[in-house]
């Protein structure tokens, strides 16, 4: 039997990791509706299983750079996160337990995508520029998959069941993580880090990372509300697991394609675009609900929202962080989507009742636009990294 190649690994990894954030995100709101959480809980909750992003991946990110066992700590991550799921059988249901809960499962999940990020980068060395968008796209088949399946398999069965298909997912997830060793290329145990302050003072570093701030706090009521809001203006589970489907469907496509548009535009030109196509998305979704092709529009912009914007993220980490800074550079990016997303979520669920869902995605809409005033101190060469 011939041995997987190491990007078919890798690749596996990334589909099981998705196919866990395609079972939790779409539905993990509608399990706690079903559990009788109203939209301020649901918020507060949703914030809570971010909230540790504004500390962990830094803990995380300074453990793998001093120790350089980055699978290791993905490995021991993943096999929590399988532990977590089991658990909530056994706790009471009520919302200080489940926000421990939240806390504890957000502190190890986000040990897993940053380091593995990097993980994936020393892996492919100098060929990552022309492979990681191809690898990386298993992650979303991963997550179409099991928006699919776990769509369908919730017309079934009860909602309640969503932490038993958690649990197996992460266990597989678990399992698979051991086909992986350690990156030969990549540092191993450091006694002294090299600082960070060099890199983040650098204006186009810090512009980057506050568009990234501006633009994931825009997608709080989608992440947190989404599904809710699908499913009170009469989607079945099946239609709302489709058009989570067709984002990241969009997002592969973007994923095959984008290598040319990095070589021809420049870093200023593509981040601008993200910005104003995630614009006309949110304002789509608040006022085309009535619309199933309309739903269907704005999912597609989801490969400008998160699929171009993620790899021009995984580029500029890559090429202003040094190979013994990359466990805290992906850190310091995952805790600017936490923070982002967290803040946003505490506002959205807070005013989803009194300014109405539709007002809500407007105002991501409209706020998502103030980034566009940071794009002036990002690079005007290619985004390509050399």
């Amino acid at each position: 039997m011939q041995a997987l190649t190491i990007q078919t690994k890798l690749g596996g990894f990334y589909f099981f990791y998705y196919a866990i954030v395609g079972t939790f995100m779409p539905y993990w709101s509608l399990y706690l509706q079903d559990q009788g959480f109203n939209y301020q809980e649901i918020g507060i909750l949703s914030s809570i299983a971010i909230i540790t992003r504004f500390f962990a991946p830094f803990i995380w990110g300074w453990v793998a750079d001093k120790t350089g066992k980055r699978m290791l700590l993905i490995r021991i991550a993943t096999w929590m996160e399988a532990c977590i799921w089991f658990t909530i059988f056994l706790i009471s249901k009520s919302l200080q337990s489940i926000a421990l809960l939240m806390l504890i499962f957000s502190f190890f999940q986000n040990a897993i995508l940053a380091q593995f990020e990097g993980v994936t980068l020393f892996w492919l060395g100098d060929k990552r520029a022309e492979l990681y968008g191809k690898i990386r796209k298993w992650g979303s088949v991963g997550f179409i998959s099991s928006v699919f399946g776990i769509g369908a398999l919730l017309e079934i069965i009860p909602v309640s069941m969503l932490p038993i298909l958690l649990l197996c997912i992460s266990f597989l997830a678990f399992i698979w993580s051991f086909q992986i060793k350690e990156p030969t290329k990549a540092p191993t145990a450091q006694r002294q880090l090299e600082p960070l302050w060099p890199i983040l003072k650098r204006p186009s570093v810090m512009a980057f990372f506050a568009i990234e701030f501006i633009m994931l706090f825009s997608h709080a009521p989608f992440y947190s509300f989404y599904s809710n809001f699908l499913k009170e203006a009469g989607y079945s589970t099946t239609q709302i697991g489709t058009l989570w489907a067709i984002g990241v469907l969009s997002e592969i496509i973007m994923f095959a394609c984008a290598h040319t548009l990095l070589a021809r535009y420049s870093m200023r030109i593509l981040v601008s675009v993200c910005l104003v196509m995630t614009s006309i998305r949110w304002i789509l979704a608040g006022y085309m609900v009535d619309h199933f092709w309309g739903q269907l529009l704005a999912q597609t912009m989801h490969a400008f929202s998160f699929g171009l914007f993620h790899l021009l993220a995984m580029r500029l980490v890559f090429s202003h962080f040094t190979a013994g800074q990359q466990g805290r550079g992906q850190a310091l990016y995952s805790t600017m989507w936490g923070l982002g997303v967290a803040s946003g979520s505490l506002l959205a669920g807070h005013f989803w009742q009194t300014l109405t869902a539709p007002v809500i995605f407007l105002c991501a809409g409209l706020l998502v636009l103030l980034g566009l005033g940071f794009v002036k101190w990002l690079p005007t060469q290619g985004a390509q990294p050399s």
